[in-house]
């Protein structure tokens, strides 16, 4: 594989009639692919991507003990955990985020202060502190009171964790077959605890059962719209469905499906998907399968990084075409496992093969793409990996679509099933406001 990355750095030196020569960080102009330029961070990043597998499957960093902000002078200084010692709070951002009633909207939370009036030599005129926070008086003749817990949560690195909802993450072979996660619909239905169980399971496992469905589908829509509202695509919104094809995709067939993540043509994919058995008369088979993308990963990432690397930076394009006059595609390609720009962690592994178009690869190096999603193909479908379950009425299998593939054996008869999409913005929300508070969530907010 060592050869097959040289190769496409020397492929994209040729078509720029650049010298060979070491991999230098300046080499690609600002316009060249994403995933071409991305090619030298190979060697760049190796560093970053060794810690990977263990990164994706550790807790998110645990929330510090908040300190109490001091005052030296007109200067207020918050503990930053990154460098253990107190910092200075810039005068523009204390002034920036103000929380009064004529700086911040009471009820919507959204900003009424115009920042860019705000004095660039903005200074503090007076800094007191009581038992409960700050009191400053500002040389614009503002005046602004920070809370303690507002101050102390400024410079922390935990707010990192609660702005993206950041769970423990459990990965998982198929031998979670002998105690998946479980939650029982009137929980979840009944109960914000329950909700938050139900929600906490799914993203540290990227999938939970809600037994106990009424098996009706206003039983199955009213579950998922305890989360959010339900999305709609270009089939429509909540699905209730036979094997009839008669949305033009492969799922409404009864042929087997590989593992996949779904809408992988949309810029931002579905973030949790929902399936639902009603009913399967006169036939047999149609087994569910789950496979968590992130033990996938973790494991590649450890066996064969330069196909981890390779899968991480080469963008992949995807479509939809089935009904006449759509062709969906997102704004760009994006790579099989896309990461945080922020801290390197694996967000979401977008996999489906039947979707799939065009490789940003010159084709003379393109087959080195091949080789690395052959060995994850591999991996996939290795049986250590599948997770084979058989839906029953009752019972419904929600997962991550950013996290676990999904797909099924083939099947006689005639199934019913139904479900529905919730995009990922709702279900993070939720699950944050759930887990925080919606003043926990908000102080994370303002801080970075």
């Amino acid at each position: 594989m060592a050869h097959l990355l040289r190769g496409l750095n020397q492929a994209y030196r040729r078509s720029l009639r650049i010298p060979g020569g070491p991999v230098s960080r300046h080499v690609y102009p600002a316009r060249a692919p994403a995933s071409i330029k991305s090619v030298r961070v190979i060697h760049d990043s190796s560093t970053n991507r060794a810690a990977v597998a263990a990164h994706v499957s550790a807790s998110p960093q645990q929330e510090s003990t908040l300190k109490t902000p001091i005052v030296e002078g007109s200067a207020i200084k918050a503990y930053s955990d990154t460098v253990n010692d107190f910092v200075g709070v810039p005068n523009i951002w204390l002034r920036d985020n103000c929380q009064c009633s004529a700086c911040v909207h009471e009820v919507t939370k959204q900003r009424l202060l115009d920042t860019f009036q705000i004095p660039r030599d903005i200074s503090i005129t007076s800094a007191v502190k009581d038992s409960q926070g700050v009191k400053v008086a500002w040389s614009d003749g503002h005046k602004s009171y920070y809370n303690d817990d507002f101050l102390a949560q400024a410079a922390l690195k935990n707010n990192g964790v609660i702005r993206q909802g950041l769970e423990k993450t459990t990965l998982w072979y198929s031998s979670i077959s002998d105690n998946p996660p479980i939650v029982q619909y009137d929980a979840a239905m009944n109960s914000n605890e329950g909700l938050k169980e139900w929600l906490s399971k799914i993203r540290e496992y990227g999938f939970c059962y809600v037994d106990g469905t009424p098996p009706t589908p206003e039983a199955t829509e009213q579950l998922l719209e305890r989360i959010s509202f339900i999305r709609v695509t270009h089939y429509g919104g909540f699905y209730d469905f036979t094997s009839d094809l008669a949305s033009k995709d492969t799922a409404y067939t009864n042929i087997a499906l590989d593992a996949h993540t779904d809408t992988t043509y949309f810029s931002d994919p579905a973030g949790l998907q929902a399936f639902h058995l009603l009913s399967h008369t006169a036939g047999a088979g149609g087994a569910s399968l789950l496979v968590d993308g992130f033990r996938a990963a973790a494991d590649l990432q450890a066996q064969d990084p330069q196909a981890y690397e390779l899968l991480s930076r080469v963008n992949v394009h995807a479509h939809a075409s089935g009904n006449a006059g759509i062709s969906i595609q997102p704004y760009r390609g994006f790579p099989v496992l896309l990461h945080d720009e922020r801290d390197g962690r694996l967000a979401q592994v977008r996999w489906n093969s039947s979707d799939r178009a065009g490789i940003e690869l010159p084709l003379e190096v393109v087959g080195s793409w091949y080789e690395a999603a052959a060995k994850w193909h591999a991996l996939v479908s290795a049986p250590e990996y599948e997770y084979w379950c058989q839906l029953t009425p009752g019972r419904v299998v929600v997962f991550d679509n950013w996290r676990v593939m999904h797909g099924r054996s083939a099947f006689t008869g005639k199934r019913r099933i139904c479900g529905g999409y919730v995009n990922r913005d709702d279900f993070i929300s939720k699950f944050k406001v759930l887990k925080w508070g919606q003043e926990g969530v908000l102080k994370a907010l303002a801080v970075g």
